[in-house]
């Protein structure tokens, strides 16, 4: 039997990514639903590749736009926010979770109640909610499959069966493209520089929080919660090669590593064909061709966002939600050239200093303390950083 799919956020890189799996397997999947914010003509060229059933465009406005690219196809078309949220139907065998940022919560949460596997590429919901995530798909016996090729990796070689004999994870970073830069050059970096990623095609997004090495901070903070175990137990390496994409180190002195290309479509078919492994139209590893695997500490003065991540696993669920609030808020602010690159850490570091007061013990009270922080944080940048912005551009 064909297994059925749903794709959240589908015209993103993920989501093609995904949609490239499924293609080359047609024998294998059927998609029942697939998800966009605004890109009508995406979410269409979507439908009409891997003849989705379902399609639902959160921008309301857009759906007369979507219905005409589609125009003759036997699809059913929704729009709108509560379409969104209830997009995945009961009919679905495996969800691919990959909208951007905390608006992934609601659609993750839902899509956790009617899916048999749910694969999470968007870290957010797990930073910011990562308890409620864990408790509800417990709750419906729904298995959480990482696709960030950091967790798929630990995933394929954490045992827990074992998991008295695991000393740590070992999570590994590019250290993006300002790996080898100066403080004064990450200080005067650019959104164009920043974007540039040496390894892997992201969204813009992603590729900034590559550069602060939040990315990697986020990570750390979503092991803890995929994978219970303690901070302390987490590392980071950086690898400039992106060939081993993270380890797990076992009492006994064994080191497991799960390696590949850097294609986001292998983790994606690891997590598409689970609990078997299926063929991957995604590049091969030629381990003939590397020269050389390195691997060093990371550098705390130039990239702090490690250390605030373990400062927020410190101080627990509130922390990390302010850290992912502040710094989505920042980042937005740095790819629109309102602040510089610095001014990316100032922010989250002011938000984390004005912590709401709320208990995260519901989705609704989740979005209310994320709106707080984001506040906050628009507030410290109007009134602090756009000085620091107009200089760097003198």
């Amino acid at each position: 039997m064909k297994k059925c799919v749903s794709i959240l956020g589908a015209t993103g890189s993920i989501g093609q990514s995904t949609a490239d799996v499924i293609d080359a397997m047609p024998e294998r999947f059927e998609v029942c639903t697939v998800t966009a914010h605004t890109d009508a003509r995406g979410l269409a060229d979507v439908v009409m590749r891997l003849k989705a059933r379902r399609a639902v465009i959160a921008d309301a406005s857009q759906e007369e736009a979507l219905a005409a690219a589609l125009k003759g196809y036997d699809v059913m078309i929704e729009s709108g926010a509560e379409a969104l949220e209830y997009a995945v139907q009961s009919d679905t065998d495996l969800t691919v979770a990959a909208i951007s940022g905390i608006a992934g919560l609601r659609p993750l949460m839902h899509a956790i109640k009617n899916s048999k596997a749910v694969a999470i590429a968007n870290k957010e919901p797990l930073v910011a909610a990562g308890d409620l995530v864990k408790s509800l798909a417990l709750r419906h016996d729904t298995q959480i499959l990482p696709i960030d090729s950091e967790h798929n990796a630990v995933f394929q070689v954490f045992n827990p069966v074992q998991r008295c004999g695991i000393r740590r994870i070992i999570l590994t970073a590019s250290g993006g493209p300002f790996r080898t830069w100066n403080e004064k050059q990450i200080a005067k970096a650019t959104p164009a520089q920043a974007v540039e990623h040496p390894n892997w095609d992201m969204g813009a997004k992603i590729s900034v929080d590559s550069a602060s090495m939040m990315n990697k901070a986020l990570e750390v903070i979503e092991a803890h919660v995929l994978f219970d175990m303690p901070p302390a137990q987490i590392d980071v390496l950086i690898h400039p090669q992106s060939v081993v994409h993270s380890m797990v180190e076992y009492v006994d002195g064994s080191v497991l590593a799960q390696m590949g290309a850097s294609d986001m479509r292998t983790p994606i078919a690891y997590a598409l064909g689970w609990p078997e492994r299926i063929e991957t139209p995604g590049q091969r590893l030629d381990l003939t061709a590397l020269s050389r695997l390195e691997f060093e500490e990371p550098d705390l003065t130039r990239f702090p966002a490690l250390r605030l991540a373990y400062e927020c696993l410190g101080k627990g669920p509130m922390a990390c939600l302010t850290l992912n609030a502040a710094n989505e808020v920042a980042v937005a602010a740095f790819l629109q050239e309102k602040i510089a690159f610095p001014e990316i850490l100032s922010t989250i570091e002011f938000a984390l200093r004005q912590e709401p007061d709320i208990n995260l013990d519901t989705i609704d009270s989740v979005e209310q303390a994320d709106e707080a922080v984001r506040s906050v944080a628009l507030t410290y940048i109007e009134e602090h950083c756009a000085g620091a912005m107009k200089k760097l551009k003198a």
